[in-house]
C-alpha cells in the first residue's frame, strides 16, 4: 500500500476493510432481477454504449462483476475491483476481459493505455478521489477519455429508502459529490471536462413511460436536475505536440478564379509542409485553368481534383481523402475569412487546447456585405440549438474554416453512416462527428470579410430546412438516447 495511506491513522484501514466485506457479501450473492437497479444498470450500459465504440480497449476501475466492461465489447478488456469475490465472479462470467484484484488507490502498471478508463458509480465509494484519479495517467494518452458517473445528491433520501426495504443494493456511507466538485477534483489532476449529461430520471421500466422521462425529459433543462446520475467525459488536459506536424489546406473552389492567386500568395507556411488541394465543382469560369496555371508556377506542393460529386462537403471529402498533411485544414475559396488567421488555428489544434478547431464569425463585427441579416440571424439561431444537442458551446455551426488531426478525420469518415450522408456543406458532417467521438471542439473567433469577387453559392431557404433536417438527426442520434 502507497505510504501516503499508510501514514494515516486506522480510519482508512477500516474504511477499506468495511467496504471489501460488504461488497463479498453481494458478490456471494446472485443479483436479483425485481431491484430498481436491474433498470437502472440497463440505462447505465445504454449511455456508456452510445459514448464507446464497440472494439475500444478500456480499463474499468471498480468493474464489480465486470458485466458492464464486457456488455461494452472491447478488443482489450481490464477490469480491477478491491474485492476478492467480485473479482472471482467477474472472470468466471466473462473470461474474455481481463480482471485484477486490486485497490483503486494503489494501481500497478498495467502495461499498456487504454482509449477509455470508466469509472461508474465508484467516485462516490472510494476514500480519496483525487488520489485514484491521479492513480489514472500512466494509462492515459492524449486521446483517452474518462468516463465518470456518480449519483446526484438529491437522490440520497430516496436511495438509503430503496436500500431499507431492499429494492437496491445496500452501501455504506458515500460521498455525494456535486458536478462542480469532479470537475475541481479533475481540474487538480491535469483533466478537462469535455461534456456533461444527466441521466435516469425515473429508475424503473414501465412501457413507454420509462422511454419518455429517461430518454426525453431527463435531457430538458427543467428536469436534468432531478436525475438520478451525473455523467461526465474528460481527457488529459496538456501534452502539446513537440514536432512540427505537417497541413494539407483543402480548398472547395466554385467560380472563384479571381481569388486563386491571392490564396497561392496569403495561405502562410505552417508546420514541416503545407500543401494545397483545390477541389474544383463545375464552375462557369475558369477557374479550374487558373488553378493549373499557378500551380505550375508555384514552388508549393498543390494537389488539383475536379469534383465529380456535388455539394461543397463532397468537395472536402474528396480533398480530405488525398490529403497527406498530419494536420486537416478548410479554406474558403472566397477568401472572407482571411488565409492568415490559420496559423491561429494550427497553434490551437497542437498545443492540445482543443481537437476540433471552428472558426466563429459571430464574435466580431463583420463588414456590412459579408453576411446578410437573414443569414446572420439563422446562424445564431442553428448554432444555440446545436450547442445544446451536443452538449459543447459551437457558437458558429457553418463557417468554413475547420481544423482537426487527420487521424480524427480518418475516425469520423469511417462512423459516418451513423447520421447519414445528407449534409451539402460538410461542416456539420464534421461537427457531429466530432462530438460523437467525444472530440474537445473549441470555437476560434475571427474577423469575417465581405467577399471581393464573386458571388455566395448558398441557397438560404432551401439550405435551411436541410439545417432543420440536421437538427432533428442530432436530436435523435446524439441528444435523445
Amino acid at each position: 500500500m502507497d505510504s501516503y495511506f499508510n501514514a494515516r491513522d486506522e480510519a482508512y484501514q477500516k474504511f477499506t476493510r468495511e467496504r471489501q466485506a460488504l461488497w463479498n457479501r453481494i458478490a456471494a450473492k446472485e443479483a436479483k432481477k425485481v431491484r430498481w437497479s436491474s433498470y437502472y444498470h440497463h440505462r447505465l450500459n445504454a449511455t456508456y454504449r452510445s459514448i464507446i465504440p464497440v472494439g475500444s480497449t478500456i480499463l474499468e476501475v471498480g468493474c464489480g462483476r465486470g458485466d458492464l466492461l464486457a456488455f461494452l465489447e472491447p478488443s482489450v478488456g481490464v477490469g480491477v475491483d478491491f474485492s476478492e469475490g467480485m473479482i472471482a465472479a467477474a472472470q468466471k462470467a466473462h473470461p474474455q476481459c481481463e480482471f485484477i484484484c486490486v485497490d483503486a488507490h494503489a494501481l500497478p502498471d498495467l502495461g499498456r493505455q487504454f482509449d477509455f478508463i470508466i469509472l461508474s458509480d465508484l467516485v462516490n465509494d472510494v476514500w480519496d478521489v483525487q488520489t485514484v484519479l491521479a492513480q489514472l495517467k500512466p494509462f492515459c494518452t492524449p486521446k483517452t477519455r474518462l468516463v465518470i458517473n456518480f449519483y446526484n445528491r438529491l437522490w440520497e433520501l430516496p436511495l438509503k429508502v430503496a436500500q431499507a426495504i431492499h429494492m437496491a443494493t445496500p452501501l455504506l456511507d458515500q460521498n455525494w459529490l456535486t458536478q462542480q466538485d469532479m470537475r475541481n477534483l479533475l481540474q487538480l489532476c491535469d483533466y478537462e471536462v469535455v461534456r456533461t449529461s444527466s441521466e435516469v430520471l425515473f429508475p424503473f421500466y414501465f412501457p413507454l413511460l420509462s422511454g419518455l422521462f429517461n430518454r426525453v425529459l431527463a435531457r430538458l433543462t427543467l428536469f436534468k436536475f432531478l436525475c438520478m446520475t451525473n455523467f461526465l467525459i474528460a481527457r488529459p488536459s496538456g501534452g502539446a505536440c513537440e514536432d512540427k506536424p505537417s497541413v494539407s489546406v483543402v480548398i472547395a473552389a466554385r467560380n472563384e478564379a479571381g481569388n486563386i492567386a491571392q490564396i497561392f500568395q496569403r495561405v502562410p507556411e505552417m508546420g514541416s509542409r503545407t500543401e494545397l488541394i483545390f477541389v474544383e465543382g463545375y464552375s462557369k469560369d475558369n477557374t479550374y485553368e487558373v488553378i493549373e496555371d499557378i500551380a505550375a508556377q508555384s514552388n508549393r506542393p498543390v494537389q488539383l481534383f475536379k469534383q465529380e460529386g456535388t455539394g461543397k462537403g463532397d468537395a472536402i471529402r474528396l480533398g480530405f481523402q488525398h490529403a497527406q498533411g498530419d494536420v486537416l485544414m478548410i479554406l474558403d475559396a472566397d477568401l472572407t475569412v482571411p488565409p492568415e488567421d490559420l496559423p491561429r488555428f494550427y497553434d490551437a489544434l497542437i498545443s492540445n487546447r482543443g481537437e476540433f478547431i471552428n472558426g466563429v464569425r459571430l464574435v466580431y463585427p463583420m463588414e456590412k456585405q459579408a453576411m446578410r441579416p437573414f443569414n446572420t440571424l439563422g446562424n445564431k439561431f442553428f448554432s444555440t440549438a446545436f450547442s445544446w444537442l451536443l452538449g459543447q458551446s459551437i457558437k458558429d455551426t457553418l463557417c468554413g474554416t475547420k481544423v482537426l488531426w487527420r487521424e480524427d478525420y480518418e475516425k469520423i469518415a469511417a462512423n459516418r453512416a451513423f447520421f447519414g450522408d445528407f449534409d451539402p456543406f460538410g461542416d456539420f458532417d464534421l461537427i457531429f462527428g466530432a462530438a460523437k467521438l467525444n472530440l474537445k471542439i473549441v470555437d476560434l473567433p475571427i474577423r469575417y470579410r465581405e467577399r471581393t469577387y464573386g458571388t455566395t453559392n448558398i441557397q438560404r431557404w432551401k439550405h435551411g430546412l436541410l439545417l432543420l433536417r440536421m437538427l432533428w438527426v442530432a436530436a435523435v442520434r446524439l441528444k435523445f438516447v
